[in-house]
């Protein structure tokens, strides 16, 4: 599927505060990552079947972006949460979602894009049969590569309730309440 120009511009608008704050001295170091790879040839493995593609690595932007394709393969999704210093936006390759961003509950199909600011509670959930795909930026990244990684290789799985909030809180960001009920949808 070719990337439109409403993605193009997830990927580039964060970029544009980037230059004037951090100057131009980075050793970043242009790159490509072809549709359907992992930045590092490692996919990230979740929830059962879910995967992420990194695209942009935190290590690639010194800390400022991470960007990467999520497979989703269930319906549902995550726990309603809240960064601490982290935007995150959302845009619908394929498939179907509800995103909630504080009280405004979105439904987002092929080519939408969702924004959620930094100290808002927010969740999403897949809603469609089948495969869906999402690709998601984290503006600054913070730690939640670092999250996706250790939730992977079961290190969440292992905890108890209390200190998995705890890890979260570690990573950046909070649970604040239940995943949203994608059966009843608006």
């Amino acid at each position: 599927m070719k990337m439109g120009i409403a993605a193009s511009a997830v990927l580039t608008i964060p970029f544009a505060g980037f230059a004037n704050r951090k100057g131009n001295n980075r050793n970043a170091k242009p790159f490509k990552v072809d549709a359907g790879k992992d930045r590092f040839d490692k996919a990230i493995t979740l929830f059962e079947g879910d995967t992420f593609y990194t695209k942009v690595s935190a290590k690639d932007s010194e800390g400022d972006l991470y960007v990467y394709e999520s497979t989703r393969v269930k319906k549902g999704g995550p726990a309603l949460h809240l960064h601490y210093k982290q935007d995150e936006i959302w845009y619908v390759l394929e498939g179907e979602f509800l995103i909630k961003v504080g009280d405004q509950l979105y439904t987002a199909k092929p080519g939408d894009t969702v924004f959620g600011p930094r100290g808002i509670p927010h969740a999403f959930a897949k809603i469609n049969e089948g495969n869906a795909r999402l690709l998601m930026t984290f503006q600054p990244a913070g730690k939640m590569e670092e999250f996706f990684i250790a939730t992977s290789e079961g290190k969440l799985a292992k905890m108890t309730t209390v200190e998995q909030d705890e890890f979260r809180k570690q990573h950046g960001f909070e649970r604040v309440g239940p995943a949203l009920d994608y059966q009843k949808t608006p």
